[in-house]
Protein backbone atom coordinates (compact mmCIF):
# COMPACT_ATOMS: atom_id res chain seq x y z
CA UNK A 1 0.00 0.00 0.00
CA UNK A 2 1.23 3.31 -0.79
CA UNK A 3 0.93 6.76 1.66
CA UNK A 4 2.27 9.76 2.45
CA UNK A 5 4.67 10.76 4.67
CA UNK A 6 2.21 13.44 6.56
CA UNK A 7 -0.27 9.91 7.06
CA UNK A 8 2.54 8.35 8.28
CA UNK A 9 2.97 10.88 11.40
CA UNK A 10 0.00 9.12 12.46
CA UNK A 11 -0.02 6.25 15.27
CA UNK A 12 0.81 3.03 13.70
CA UNK A 13 -1.27 -0.32 13.57
CA UNK A 14 1.52 -2.51 11.55
CA UNK A 15 1.97 -5.51 13.14
CA UNK A 16 4.85 -6.56 14.80
CA UNK A 17 7.32 -8.04 12.32
CA UNK A 18 5.86 -5.70 9.48
CA UNK A 19 9.39 -4.01 9.21
CA UNK A 20 11.11 -7.61 9.18
CA UNK A 21 8.62 -8.68 6.32
CA UNK A 22 9.53 -6.10 3.97
CA UNK A 23 13.55 -6.25 5.10
CA UNK A 24 12.94 -9.93 4.28
CA UNK A 25 10.81 -9.43 0.74
CA UNK A 26 13.65 -7.08 -0.62
CA UNK A 27 14.89 -8.70 -3.83
CA UNK A 28 17.71 -6.99 -5.85
CA UNK A 29 15.83 -7.07 -9.29
CA UNK A 30 13.89 -3.97 -9.41
CA UNK A 31 13.34 -3.99 -5.47
CA UNK A 32 14.25 -0.65 -3.79
CA UNK A 33 14.94 -0.75 0.03
CA UNK A 34 14.98 1.82 2.69
CA UNK A 35 15.18 1.68 6.17
CA UNK A 36 15.31 4.75 8.14
CA UNK A 37 15.30 5.22 12.12
CA UNK A 38 11.46 6.58 11.32
CA UNK A 39 10.09 4.22 8.69
CA UNK A 40 10.63 1.11 6.49
CA UNK A 41 10.08 1.55 2.54
CA UNK A 42 10.17 -1.30 -0.06
CA UNK A 43 9.44 -0.23 -3.85
CA UNK A 44 9.03 -2.89 -5.88
CA UNK A 45 9.14 -2.14 -10.04
CA UNK A 46 9.61 1.48 -12.32
CA UNK A 47 6.96 3.51 -12.94
CA UNK A 48 8.78 6.13 -14.09
CA UNK A 49 12.39 6.93 -14.31
CA UNK A 50 13.67 10.11 -13.19
CA UNK A 51 15.79 11.24 -16.71
CA UNK A 52 19.45 12.83 -16.86
CA UNK A 53 19.10 16.37 -17.99
CA UNK A 54 20.16 19.89 -17.56
CA UNK A 55 17.24 20.98 -16.09
CA UNK A 56 17.50 21.17 -12.29
CA UNK A 57 16.97 17.90 -11.08
CA UNK A 58 14.66 19.13 -8.43
CA UNK A 59 12.09 20.33 -10.89
CA UNK A 60 12.86 16.94 -13.13
CA UNK A 61 11.91 15.05 -9.72
CA UNK A 62 8.62 17.69 -8.98
CA UNK A 63 7.36 17.07 -12.75
CA UNK A 64 7.48 13.25 -12.58
CA UNK A 65 5.81 12.65 -9.67
CA UNK A 66 2.86 15.34 -10.05
CA UNK A 67 2.77 13.63 -14.01
CA UNK A 68 2.05 9.72 -11.81
CA UNK A 69 -0.30 11.74 -9.51
CA UNK A 70 -2.61 13.16 -12.66
CA UNK A 71 -2.32 9.32 -14.02
CA UNK A 72 -4.16 8.34 -10.69
CA UNK A 73 -1.15 7.39 -8.21
CA UNK A 74 -2.73 9.01 -4.90
CA UNK A 75 1.00 9.11 -3.31
CA UNK A 76 3.78 8.47 -5.57
CA UNK A 77 7.20 8.60 -4.20
CA UNK A 78 11.07 8.53 -6.00
CA UNK A 79 13.53 6.46 -4.19
CA UNK A 80 17.30 6.21 -5.23
CA UNK A 81 20.69 7.55 -5.49
CA UNK A 82 22.48 10.30 -6.76
CA UNK A 83 26.62 10.42 -7.26
CA UNK A 84 28.93 12.08 -5.50
CA UNK A 85 29.69 14.20 -8.83
CA UNK A 86 27.54 16.54 -9.78
CA UNK A 87 26.94 16.14 -13.39
CA UNK A 88 26.99 12.27 -13.41
CA UNK A 89 23.43 11.08 -14.22
CA UNK A 90 21.02 10.40 -10.63
CA UNK A 91 20.05 6.64 -10.02
CA UNK A 92 16.23 7.66 -9.26
CA UNK A 93 12.65 6.23 -9.84
CA UNK A 94 9.17 6.16 -9.08
CA UNK A 95 8.44 2.41 -8.24
CA UNK A 96 5.20 0.92 -9.21
CA UNK A 97 4.61 -0.02 -5.79
CA UNK A 98 5.53 1.33 -2.08
CA UNK A 99 4.87 -0.53 0.89
CA UNK A 100 5.42 1.17 4.52
CA UNK A 101 6.15 -0.27 7.52
CA UNK A 102 7.57 1.18 11.11
CA UNK A 103 11.27 1.44 11.73
CA UNK A 104 12.88 -1.68 12.18
CA UNK A 105 14.13 -0.49 15.70
CA UNK A 106 10.86 -1.03 16.73
CA UNK A 107 10.66 -4.60 15.00
CA UNK A 108 10.88 -6.88 18.30
CA UNK A 109 11.65 -9.65 15.04
CA UNK A 110 14.75 -7.62 13.96
CA UNK A 111 16.76 -9.20 17.01
CA UNK A 112 16.30 -12.47 15.68
CA UNK A 113 19.72 -13.67 14.37
CA UNK A 114 20.65 -14.56 10.18
CA UNK A 115 22.46 -17.36 9.93
CA UNK A 116 25.26 -16.85 8.19
CA UNK A 117 25.19 -19.62 5.35
CA UNK A 118 27.89 -22.91 5.00
CA UNK A 119 28.26 -21.28 1.65
CA UNK A 120 29.48 -18.61 1.86
CA UNK A 121 31.71 -16.79 -1.39
CA UNK A 122 35.41 -17.45 -0.41
CA UNK A 123 36.28 -13.88 -1.35
CA UNK A 124 39.56 -12.61 -3.08
CA UNK A 125 40.48 -9.23 -1.66
CA UNK A 126 42.07 -6.70 -2.86
CA UNK A 127 42.90 -3.17 -1.77
CA UNK A 128 42.67 -0.11 -4.37
CA UNK A 129 45.37 2.08 -3.75
CA UNK A 130 47.29 -0.30 -0.89
CA UNK A 131 47.30 1.14 2.24
CA UNK A 132 50.42 2.23 1.84
CA UNK A 133 49.66 4.38 -1.41
CA UNK A 134 46.85 5.67 0.46
CA UNK A 135 48.69 7.01 3.71
CA UNK A 136 50.88 8.32 1.34
CA UNK A 137 48.05 10.44 -0.16
CA UNK A 138 47.26 11.47 3.22
CA UNK A 139 51.10 13.01 3.56
CA UNK A 140 51.17 15.09 0.60
CA UNK A 141 47.54 16.46 1.78
CA UNK A 142 48.61 17.56 4.87
CA UNK A 143 51.98 19.16 3.66
CA UNK A 144 49.36 20.82 1.62
CA UNK A 145 47.34 21.79 3.96
CA UNK A 146 50.10 23.04 6.61
CA UNK A 147 51.16 25.06 3.48
CA UNK A 148 47.99 26.87 3.61
CA UNK A 149 46.29 25.40 0.21
CA UNK A 150 43.26 24.37 1.65
CA UNK A 151 41.44 23.46 5.05
CA UNK A 152 40.09 19.64 5.20
CA UNK A 153 40.11 17.08 2.10
CA UNK A 154 37.90 13.27 2.46
CA UNK A 155 40.10 10.55 0.57
CA UNK A 156 38.76 7.59 0.01
CA UNK A 157 40.08 4.04 -0.57
CA UNK A 158 38.28 0.73 -2.03
CA UNK A 159 38.10 -2.95 -1.00
CA UNK A 160 37.51 -4.93 -4.38
CA UNK A 161 36.39 -8.51 -3.44
CA UNK A 162 35.83 -11.15 -6.36
CA UNK A 163 34.31 -14.51 -5.86
CA UNK A 164 33.45 -17.74 -7.65
CA UNK A 165 30.01 -17.67 -6.66
CA UNK A 166 26.74 -15.43 -6.89
CA UNK A 167 26.89 -13.11 -3.81
CA UNK A 168 23.50 -13.48 -1.69
CA UNK A 169 22.59 -9.64 -1.74
CA UNK A 170 19.54 -9.98 0.44
CA UNK A 171 21.16 -12.01 3.13
CA UNK A 172 24.02 -9.52 3.13
CA UNK A 173 21.12 -6.59 3.91
CA UNK A 174 19.50 -8.31 6.36
CA UNK A 175 22.94 -8.40 8.52
CA UNK A 176 23.77 -4.68 7.45
CA UNK A 177 19.97 -4.33 9.09
CA UNK A 178 20.55 -6.35 12.02
CA UNK A 179 24.03 -4.80 12.96
CA UNK A 180 22.67 -1.08 13.24
CA UNK A 181 18.51 -1.37 12.87
CA UNK A 182 18.53 2.36 14.58
CA UNK A 183 20.78 3.39 11.07
CA UNK A 184 19.76 4.01 7.68
CA UNK A 185 20.00 0.35 5.73
CA UNK A 186 19.58 0.93 1.65
CA UNK A 187 19.32 -1.59 -1.51
CA UNK A 188 18.55 0.31 -4.95
CA UNK A 189 19.99 -0.35 -8.48
CA UNK A 190 22.60 2.04 -8.84
CA UNK A 191 23.15 1.29 -12.95
CA UNK A 192 22.33 -1.64 -14.87
CA UNK A 193 23.37 -4.68 -13.59
CA UNK A 194 24.67 -2.80 -10.74
CA UNK A 195 23.26 -2.72 -6.85
CA UNK A 196 24.25 -0.31 -4.36
CA UNK A 197 23.85 -1.46 -0.80
CA UNK A 198 24.82 -0.18 2.98
CA UNK A 199 24.32 0.84 6.13
CA UNK A 200 25.02 4.58 6.67
CA UNK A 201 24.81 6.13 10.18
CA UNK A 202 24.59 9.81 8.43
CA UNK A 203 21.19 12.15 7.83
CA UNK A 204 22.18 14.52 5.39
CA UNK A 205 18.56 16.37 5.47
CA UNK A 206 14.68 15.61 6.23
CA UNK A 207 11.82 17.87 5.78
CA UNK A 208 8.63 17.14 6.98
CA UNK A 209 6.32 20.05 6.59
CA UNK A 210 7.90 23.07 7.55
CA UNK A 211 10.58 21.66 9.89
CA UNK A 212 13.78 19.99 8.55
CA UNK A 213 16.40 18.29 10.00
CA UNK A 214 19.96 17.66 9.60
CA UNK A 215 22.99 15.44 11.55
CA UNK A 216 26.37 15.91 10.09
CA UNK A 217 28.79 13.61 11.26
CA UNK A 218 32.21 14.78 11.70
CA UNK A 219 35.02 12.94 13.12
CA UNK A 220 35.31 9.20 14.21
CA UNK A 221 37.05 6.43 16.70
CA UNK A 222 36.87 2.37 16.36
CA UNK A 223 34.56 0.49 18.57
CA UNK A 224 36.31 -1.54 21.08
CA UNK A 225 35.05 -4.74 22.04
CA UNK A 226 36.47 -3.88 25.73
CA UNK A 227 34.13 -1.98 27.70
CA UNK A 228 36.28 0.33 29.74
CA UNK A 229 38.88 0.94 26.26
CA UNK A 230 36.15 1.52 24.29
CA UNK A 231 34.45 4.17 26.62
CA UNK A 232 38.02 5.75 26.78
CA UNK A 233 38.04 6.20 23.28
CA UNK A 234 34.80 7.50 23.23
CA UNK A 235 35.62 10.46 25.71
CA UNK A 236 39.11 10.82 23.78
CA UNK A 237 36.92 11.36 20.59
CA UNK A 238 34.95 14.25 22.53
CA UNK A 239 37.94 16.20 23.87
CA UNK A 240 39.98 15.85 20.51
CA UNK A 241 41.49 19.03 19.63
CA UNK A 242 41.75 17.52 16.14
CA UNK A 243 38.40 15.85 15.56
CA UNK A 244 36.10 19.12 17.09
CA UNK A 245 38.11 21.03 14.58
CA UNK A 246 37.08 18.71 11.63
CA UNK A 247 33.67 18.74 12.73
CA UNK A 248 33.02 22.03 13.37
CA UNK A 249 33.91 22.80 9.65
CA UNK A 250 31.00 20.66 8.55
CA UNK A 251 28.77 22.19 10.98
CA UNK A 252 29.49 25.71 9.82
CA UNK A 253 29.12 24.07 6.32
CA UNK A 254 25.69 22.86 7.15
CA UNK A 255 24.23 25.68 8.91
CA UNK A 256 25.52 28.28 6.20
CA UNK A 257 23.59 25.60 3.47
CA UNK A 258 20.55 25.66 5.48
CA UNK A 259 20.48 29.26 6.80
CA UNK A 260 18.70 30.98 3.83
CA UNK A 261 16.00 28.79 3.57
CA UNK A 262 15.11 28.82 7.42
CA UNK A 263 12.95 31.35 9.71
CA UNK A 264 14.78 29.79 12.36
CA UNK A 265 17.39 27.09 12.32
CA UNK A 266 18.86 25.77 15.88
CA UNK A 267 22.92 24.67 16.04
CA UNK A 268 23.85 23.18 18.99
CA UNK A 269 27.08 24.34 19.91
CA UNK A 270 29.01 21.19 20.89
CA UNK A 271 28.93 17.61 19.18
CA UNK A 272 27.33 14.87 20.57
CA UNK A 273 28.66 11.17 20.50
CA UNK A 274 26.61 8.63 17.75
CA UNK A 275 27.78 5.14 18.08
CA UNK A 276 27.76 2.15 15.44
CA UNK A 277 28.64 -0.85 15.64
CA UNK A 278 31.84 -0.54 14.46
CA UNK A 279 32.45 3.35 15.07
CA UNK A 280 31.90 6.03 17.65
CA UNK A 281 31.20 9.65 15.52
CA UNK A 282 31.08 12.92 16.99
CA UNK A 283 27.35 14.52 15.93
CA UNK A 284 25.53 17.53 15.71
CA UNK A 285 21.83 17.45 14.97
CA UNK A 286 20.69 20.68 13.54
CA UNK A 287 16.70 21.61 13.39
CA UNK A 288 15.14 23.97 11.51
CA UNK A 289 11.69 25.67 10.34
CA UNK A 290 11.64 26.57 6.73
CA UNK A 291 10.75 30.20 5.49
CA UNK A 292 8.66 28.44 2.66
CA UNK A 293 7.98 25.02 2.64
CA UNK A 294 5.68 24.84 -0.49
CA UNK A 295 8.68 25.78 -2.70
CA UNK A 296 11.30 24.05 -0.97
CA UNK A 297 11.36 20.07 -0.92
CA UNK A 298 13.54 17.52 1.07
CA UNK A 299 15.61 17.35 -2.49
CA UNK A 300 16.20 20.99 -2.62
CA UNK A 301 17.78 21.19 0.79
CA UNK A 302 19.67 17.86 0.11
CA UNK A 303 21.14 19.39 -3.12
CA UNK A 304 21.69 22.74 -1.46
CA UNK A 305 23.96 20.87 1.26
CA UNK A 306 25.77 18.37 -1.44
CA UNK A 307 28.61 17.36 -0.91
CA UNK A 308 29.51 18.59 2.88
CA UNK A 309 33.09 18.98 3.69
CA UNK A 310 32.46 15.42 5.65
CA UNK A 311 32.76 13.78 2.38
CA UNK A 312 34.64 16.49 0.22
CA UNK A 313 36.44 18.74 2.18
CA UNK A 314 36.81 22.50 2.37
CA UNK A 315 36.96 24.86 0.12
CA UNK A 316 34.67 22.47 -2.17
CA UNK A 317 36.27 22.91 -5.50
CA UNK A 318 39.37 22.35 -4.39
CA UNK A 319 39.00 19.32 -2.24
CA UNK A 320 37.14 17.97 -5.67
CA UNK A 321 40.66 18.63 -7.42
CA UNK A 322 42.60 16.67 -4.59
CA UNK A 323 40.41 14.01 -4.70
CA UNK A 324 40.08 13.68 -8.07
CA UNK A 325 44.04 14.01 -7.84
CA UNK A 326 44.64 11.26 -5.12
CA UNK A 327 42.25 8.64 -5.61
CA UNK A 328 42.44 5.79 -8.19
CA UNK A 329 39.11 4.86 -8.99
CA UNK A 330 35.71 6.74 -9.68
CA UNK A 331 33.51 6.93 -6.37
CA UNK A 332 30.44 6.43 -8.49
CA UNK A 333 27.47 6.27 -5.72
CA UNK A 334 29.90 6.83 -2.96
CA UNK A 335 29.77 9.91 -0.99
CA UNK A 336 26.50 11.19 -2.90
CA UNK A 337 23.09 10.33 -1.26
CA UNK A 338 20.62 8.07 -1.19
CA UNK A 339 16.87 8.42 -0.82
CA UNK A 340 13.35 9.47 -0.97
CA UNK A 341 10.77 12.10 -1.68
CA UNK A 342 7.00 12.53 -1.89
CA UNK A 343 5.21 14.55 -4.08
CA UNK A 344 4.45 16.71 -1.16
CA UNK A 345 8.13 17.18 -0.70
CA UNK A 346 9.04 15.76 2.01
CA UNK A 347 11.26 13.23 2.55
CA UNK A 348 14.75 11.81 3.89
CA UNK A 349 18.10 12.30 2.24
CA UNK A 350 20.88 10.32 3.31
CA UNK A 351 24.80 9.96 3.09
CA UNK A 352 25.71 7.04 0.81
CA UNK A 353 28.72 5.77 2.85
CA UNK A 354 29.38 2.53 4.71
CA UNK A 355 28.19 0.98 1.60
CA UNK A 356 29.16 -1.43 -1.19
CA UNK A 357 28.24 -1.22 -5.59
CA UNK A 358 27.56 -5.28 -6.38
CA UNK A 359 27.77 -6.18 -9.72
CA UNK A 360 27.74 -10.02 -10.74
CA UNK A 361 29.94 -11.76 -8.89
CA UNK A 362 32.16 -8.72 -7.66
CA UNK A 363 31.90 -6.17 -4.85
CA UNK A 364 33.47 -2.60 -4.38
CA UNK A 365 33.93 -1.55 -1.01
CA UNK A 366 34.31 2.33 -0.09
CA UNK A 367 35.68 3.89 2.96
CA UNK A 368 37.23 7.23 3.40
CA UNK A 369 38.55 9.53 6.46
CA UNK A 370 38.58 13.33 7.14
CA UNK A 371 42.30 14.79 6.85
CA UNK A 372 43.19 18.23 8.35
CA UNK A 373 46.66 19.93 9.00
CA UNK A 374 46.49 17.75 12.04
CA UNK A 375 46.05 14.23 10.44
CA UNK A 376 48.13 11.64 10.48
CA UNK A 377 48.25 8.97 7.52
CA UNK A 378 48.95 5.92 10.22
CA UNK A 379 45.47 7.07 12.13
CA UNK A 380 43.72 7.71 8.81
CA UNK A 381 44.37 4.77 7.36
CA UNK A 382 43.00 3.01 10.42
CA UNK A 383 39.79 4.58 10.42
CA UNK A 384 39.25 3.61 7.03
CA UNK A 385 39.97 0.02 7.81
CA UNK A 386 37.84 0.28 10.95
CA UNK A 387 34.88 1.57 8.34
CA UNK A 388 35.54 -1.52 6.16
CA UNK A 389 34.30 -3.80 9.06
CA UNK A 390 30.27 -2.24 8.96
CA UNK A 391 30.29 -4.17 5.77
CA UNK A 392 33.29 -6.94 5.90
CA UNK A 393 30.66 -8.20 8.57
CA UNK A 394 28.08 -8.75 6.56
CA UNK A 395 29.47 -10.25 3.51
CA UNK A 396 31.58 -12.30 5.84
CA UNK A 397 35.05 -11.22 4.58
CA UNK A 398 38.36 -9.63 6.67
CA UNK A 399 40.42 -7.67 5.66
Amino acid sequence: MSTSLSELSAPTTASPGAATALLDAYRPSGDRLLATPHRTLLGRGTSAQIPHGTSPLTRRVREALHARRRAGEPAPVVMGSLPFAPDAPPNLAIPHSVRWAPPLREDPLIALPVPHPDDRPDWRVREVPAAEQYGAAVASAVARMRAGEFDKVVLARTLELTSAQDPDLPAMVRRLARRDPGGYTFAVPSGPGRTLIGASPELLVARTGGRLTANPLAGSAPRSADLAEDVRRAVALLESPKDLHEHALVVAAVRDALAPFCTRLDVPERPTLLRTAAMWHLSTTLTGELADPDDVCALRLASALHPTPAVCGTPTDVARKVIAESEPFDRGPYTGMVGWQDADGDGEWVVTIRCAEAEGRSLRLFAGAGVVADSSPEAETAETAAKFRTFLHAVGATL
